[in-house]
């Protein structure tokens, strides 16, 4: 790596953290606490030793004759000012839920938190949930480290642009949307930062990863706008589910925006199709540029155009199946209960995915001519690698 490039990586690498620590305070400035103390106090990770009773009481609710079941257990602490120490605790296993919940059995790793009822008895804590993230960050490890022995060098560089990039959101654009920031604003800001940081770390600073920049940044703004302009025509509200009607009532006094809450989500989906699209065309523009030597920026960009046909093709089928299968279960509730099609593409639920994956697609539509126009206008000129004799005889044909 040559001196430039390691002062330009080191640059980015201390803008990066720099956005990520000022954007988190100025996203903080304003600060809204949305904690609810339930008295359930500290959560403590805990491993069931032993199953002692499982009638430990018979019902929960005493008016109605209903098979419930609450089950007494021991448990050794894992986590906590009292690691190591074994208590009782107990499970609740509810038959107004909506499926059979599984019993804890000795060896189950679980989250216990302390019992405030004063009638318990000697019983100190109760059952949460089941301790499930072990597996997860199994497979988050298991990935670093095949991303390292594949990737190597590059493979540091991207695990060093997700750790950015995870912080920009959830350091940065998720405090300044809970906190009453301008929605519009902060998603686009997170959006040019990711295009940026991610290119500059990954690529370096060149002709290749301005070009991707300049085109990918042009794309999701583009379907920014396409989002804008259709909201205008197809009256959204914004209210799409349950999950929306909460966060609409977070904040009684200044009430999050649902609609820029789509538009964010428009555009935070988006915008890593985009940026593939416009890396893969200016890297690959930029080899054959190496290769063939002498083009004008009119052959560069119809060589763009040529090579984004049959990326944009993949792609646009990327952001519709990602979208179609992170809303799976709500496609088929609604197509289960709405035979008749006038009303389901209606809905504002179908209708909110759809425009997700038509405006990211569109935006992926109008990077490739983009990125291949800025492409032809920074790739272009004189080089001192000389013309293959077939190539220019192929050019005169043409």
């Amino acid at each position: 790596m040559k001196y430039k490039d390691k002062l330009v990586y080191l640059l980015t690498i201390i803008l990066s953290a720099a956005y990520i620590f000022f954007g988190n305070k100025a996203a903080n400035a304003n600060k809204i606490d949305y904690s609810l103390d339930y008295g359930t106090g500290t959560p403590y990770k805990a491993k069931v030793t032993d199953v002692l009773d499982e009638n430990y009481q018979k019902t929960l609710y005493p008016d109605f004759d209903a098979p419930d079941q609450v089950i007494l257990f021991e448990a050794q602490l894992t986590s906590g000012y009292r690691e190591g120490e074994t208590v009782k605790a107990i499970q609740t296993i509810d038959s107004m839920y909506a499926i059979e919940q599984k019993t804890v059995q000795p060896g189950d790793k679980i989250v216990v938190y302390a019992n405030q009822n004063e009638d318990a008895r000697d019983v100190q804590f109760m059952f949460a949930e089941y301790h499930r993230i072990d597996f997860i960050i199994f497979l988050v490890v298991r990935f670093c480290v095949l991303l390292l022995i594949f990737g190597r060098k590059n493979g540091v560089n991207t695990l060093v642009s997700l750790l950015f990039t995870v912080g920009s959101v959830f350091f940065v654009f998720i405090p300044a949307v809970l906190n009453g920031g301008n929605i519009y604003s902060w998603s686009i800001s997170t959006c040019i930062y990711i295009i940026f940081m991610t290119l500059l770390i990954i690529s370096g600073y060149s002709r290749k990863s301005l070009a991707a920049m300049i085109g990918c940044s042009s794309g999701v703004i583009a379907a920014g706008i396409i989002t804008l302009v259709t909201d205008h025509f197809v009256h959204l509200t914004g209210l799409t589910d349950e999950d929306s009607m909460y966060l609409l009532f977070l904040n009684s006094e200044n009430p999050i925006d649902l609609k820029a809450i789509i538009f964010a989500a428009i555009i935070l989906g988006a915008v890593g199709a985009i940026m593939d699209v416009s890396m893969s065309l200016s890297s690959s523009l930029a080899e054959l540029k190496e290769k063939v030597g002498d083009m004008t920026a009119i052959q560069i960009t119809r060589s763009g155009m040529v090579v984004g046909r049959d990326i944009m093709g993949t792609m646009a089928n990327t952001l519709i199946l990602a979208y179609i299968g992170s809303s799976l279960s709500v496609t088929l509730l609604l197509t289960a209960y709405n035979s008749n099609p006038l009303l389901l593409f209606n809905s504002e639920m179908i209708l909110v995915e759809l425009l997700q994956a038509i405006a990211g697609s569109l935006g992926i539509l109008l990077t490739i001519p983009l990125t291949s126009i800025v492409c032809g206008f920074l790739y272009r000129g004189e080089s001192t690698k000389p013309v293959p004799e077939d190539t220019q005889a192929e050019d005169t044909r043409q």
